[in-house]
């Protein structure tokens, strides 16, 4: 950290219930960049969080049981950009701050798809797809954020 490092940037992921897709979001931004941002997850609601997100998540080594499901709206901090990781929380995604830029960046919904699964590893296997999709995004989150 040089004397002139500018402070992280807040990025926070918004979902209808901050339970699954923008948990796993948070996890894998404090995973591999956290160091570059700062990452927060909230939702429109907050339904607690998922156990078949925090399941797969530590089947890769990423430990989001303490993350905190919380509703944004009741958040003390002013994100710098959020990113809504499902269609209802882009349609109904609350008043942000002027300076907050939001993007939207849908993800499908574990819960839903593994709904109609037969079996607990076929119900897993969409968790761990979209874990594997949100984790590609995070990778290359710098080619999403405005510059």
């Amino acid at each position: 950290m040089g004397m002139n490092s500018k402070p992280q940037k807040k990025i926070l992921f918004l979902c209808t219930g901050n339970s699954c897709r923008s948990q796993m979001a948070e996890g894998w931004l404090r995973h591999l960049k956290g160091n570059q941002y700062q990452a927060l997850s909230a939702g429109i609601e907050a339904h607690g969080l998922n156990p078949n997100a925090v399941q797969v998540m530590q089947e890769v080594g990423v430990d989001i049981s303490n993350q905190q499901s919380q509703i944004f709206s009741q958040l003390n901090i002013e994100p710098d950009i959020v990113f809504t990781v499902c269609g209802h929380a882009d349609e109904t995604c609350p008043m942000l701050p002027v300076a907050t830029q939001k993007i939207h960046m849908g993800f499908d919904d574990p819960p839903k798809l593994a709904a109609t699964a037969k079996t607990e590893e076929e119900a897993l296997q969409h968790y761990r797809r979209v874990r594997d999709e949100i984790r590609q995004f995070v990778e290359n989150i710098d080619d999403y954020l405005p510059n």
